[in-house]
């Protein structure tokens, strides 16, 4: 796996070399041309990033307010991922398994505090893991993916230890615990753990306004040395041309994701600013909501759906620009997970899909260029939002399938939205963008399409995935794991369960001049963090 990470790191810079260039004008306030910065009294970065769950950063409520914590460098983990996707010590230094794998004992770094002074105890950690557990129970974070409601976690303050035992073997419970829902923070000294929760990074809040960011400043008891910046100042900002345009006027010095290509294209050809691209572990993909009663639980319409539309030409397009990768799986191929011996039954091909409609009895019978389904023109609710291009291929999908008379009716909002309607099944697709590789592997994502999980969101049911997929939680072997994520992947390619965008690459960009270091990595649970220096640094 670390070999394809470098390979696609490398084709990553190539593919932004070919990028076609033109210009947007977009307007957007900030604050990175600071009067203390530019004095020099205090260090100052001013952020440009995409909102979240309203930006939120109690780990408990979303998978997203648990990242914006971790993203925003608040919160850190016990481990982290480092750029090949591997789990390395954070605010522990070692972890020991026994038991086979079922007892796992974490030694913890010393001299660690909390933003508040307060010291990181093994006690601390404890209530921490205690609590996100408890808590995860009322929002949609579901930690017990992570780290499972039974496992008992003992505290031992004056061996600086946390000795976690499950009734299940992990094959690596480090990296579980590097999930931004394990940010340790001081439970107890958090008063308010929704805008301004107390962890051990390198920043802690200072002020928050509703939709419009948060004020950061340094950590005085950070453990990892002085933070480089004296404030930090966070701007939400949706739309990529946006940020592009704020960092061309001075109003922010770093920005993540500006996905217009023309943007993109334009700043790296501009020596003021630098592009860093990495090879990324995300797939763009529409969930098809299978569940009964609902258009899409007929497999031959969704068969027709993936045969009719050109998911290649769409990357290529002037609008996507190779920022995404095409292919019918939903792990990413350069993950090497089984990729090459997948066939694909329902390549690009209009005038099958019509025919499999057809055979299917899903006819226009009234001549008004939309085919019934049950007796009822097909209209799908198709769900997305502006980030990572989704709408543009939400766009492209919907005048594709119109092409063979599956009428779309586009709903689209903010990230919230789409995933308020995803959890409570209402839609029809629903397009967003995940990471694949959370807690380091891919079998908590690929826990999406299990029966059993309360995060199938879709309603598929196979009885070979349900085997197969259980049996991927408890392998210890490598060659097996592989295996059955091949078969795995195989599965929902054969059922057309899954409508995939692309791979998709992060990126982020920074004026140099102020700016001398910033860093994204391919598991993007890192934006903000003591690495990003001012110009001029050491």
């Amino acid at each position: 796996m670390h070999k394809s990470f470098k390979k696609l790191k490398k084709s990553a810079a190539v593919l932004v070399a070919g990028l076609i260039t033109c210009g947007l004008i977009a307007g957007c306030g900030g604050g990175g041309g600071d009067k203390k910065a530019d004095s020099g009294k205090a260090k100052v970065l001013t952020f440009g990033c995409q909102m979240y769950s309203d930006g939120l950063i109690d780990p408990s409520l979303q998978t997203n307010t648990a990242w914006n914590c971790s993203r925003f460098g608040i919160g850190q983990t016990l481990f982290r991922f480092d750029d090949n996707v591997k789990a390395v010590p954070q605010l522990a230094e070692s972890a020991t398994p026994s038991d086979g794998n079922k007892t796992w004992t974490f030694k913890l770094k010393k001299g660690i505090k909390f933003s508040n002074g307060t010291e990181m105890t093994a006690t601390k950690v404890k209530e921490y893991l205690d609590w996100i557990r408890e808590e995860g129970k009322k929002g949609s974070t579901n930690p017990t993916k992570f780290l499972d409601a039974e496992a008992e976690v003992i505290a031992d303050d004056a061996a600086g230890t946390v000795t976690i035992k499950s009734k299940k073997a992990y094959a690596d419970m480090p990296a579980s615990l590097a999930d931004p829902a394990m940010v340790i923070l001081d439970v107890k000294g958090s008063t308010n753990m929704k805008t301004a929760p107390v962890g051990t990074g390198p920043y802690m809040v200072k002020s928050f306004k509703d939709q419009v960011g948060y004020e950061l400043v340094a950590n005085p008891h950070y453990w990892n040395g002085k933070p480089p910046y004296d404030e930090v100042k966070i701007l939400f900002m949706g739309d990529a041309s946006a940020k592009a345009n704020a960092l061309r006027a001075g109003q922010i010095d770093l920005a993540e994701n500006i996905m217009n290509v023309a943007d993109l294209k334009a700043m790296q050809d501009d020596k003021k600013f630098k592009v860093e691209i990495t090879a990324g572990t995300r797939c763009g993909f529409s969930w098809m909501n299978m569940k009964e009663g609902r258009p899409l639980a007929n497999k031959a319409l969704r068969q027709a759906i993936h045969k009719a539309i050109d998911y290649k030409a769409i990357c290529k397009s002037n609008t996507i620009g190779n920022l995404y990768s095409p292919g019918p799986s939903v792990i990413p191929s350069s993950l090497g997970q089984g990729f090459d011996k997948l066939k694909n039954p329902d390549e690009y091909n209009p005038e099958e899909a019509k025919k499999i409609l057809d055979a299917a009895g899903i006819k226009d019978t009234d001549g008004d260029g939309i085919r019934e389904l049950n007796g009822q023109n097909i209209q799908l609710r198709y769900i997305s939002y502006a980030n990572r291009l989704l709408n543009d291929f939400s766009d492209a999908h919907t005048q594709y399938l119109k092409a063979i008379g599956i009428g779309v009716k586009s709903e689209y909002g903010s990230s919230d939205d789409q995933w308020t309607k995803l959890v409570a099944g209402d839609y029809d697709l629903n397009n967003n963008n995940w990471n694949t590789m959370i807690a380091g592997s891919n079998t908590s994502y690929m826990g999406n399409w299990w029966s059993k999980n309360k995060d199938n969101y879709c309603g598929f049911k196979s009885d070979a995935y349900d085997a197969a997929y259980e049996e991927l939680q408890t392998t210890m072997d490598p060659k097996r794991y592989t295996e059955l994520m091949t078969q795995l992947q195989q599965i929902l390619i054969d059922e057309a369960a899954v409508l995939v965008d692309g791979y998709y690459n992060s990126c982020i960009i920074y004026n140099a001049e102020k700016v001398g270091y910033a860093h994204i990595y391919p598991i993007d649970y890192y934006w903000i963090t003591d690495e990003i220096k001012p110009a001029g640094a050491k």
